[in-house]
């Protein structure tokens, strides 16, 4: 599988950003999509994740009601809507899949990795 995220940008505080993550060699079907995000001088952090196959999806606690996970199952992209951003928000986000249905939030368990994308949100 192999992941293309786009999306970043720079914008200001309050304001809204949509990530995608497509998805090619093979379909997200039995897969757990998450984003991750990793700001300067800090580790990787879980954001958000929804298991492709179902309804399923999981939110960090800085990520709840400000950002959504999506998916497009006819274009095999998911999407990251995030609201609301603040500066701590600012961060290059990776999207990432499991090897199969996965419920948890730790990176270890995804195996594919998109290559990253810069987000800046400015004060």
């Amino acid at each position: 599988v192999q992941l293309q995220a786009s999306g970043g940008g720079l914008v200001q505080a309050g304001g809204s950003l949509s990530l995608s993550c497509a998805a090619s060699g093979r379909p997200f079907s039995s897969y757990t999509m998450a984003w991750f995000r990793q700001a300067p001088g800090k580790e990787r952090e879980f954001v958000a994740a929804l298991v492709w196959g179902g309804t399923s999806t999981t939110y960090s606690d800085s990520a709840k009601g400000r950002f959504i996970i999506y998916k497009d199952n006819d274009k095999n992209t998911g999407y990251l809507q995030m609201n609301s951003l603040k500066p701590d928000d600012t961060a290059v986000y990776f999207c990432a899949a499991s090897s199969g249905v996965y419920y948890g939030t730790k990176s270890d368990a995804f195996v594919f990795w998109g290559q990253g994308t810069l987000v800046t949100v400015s004060s």
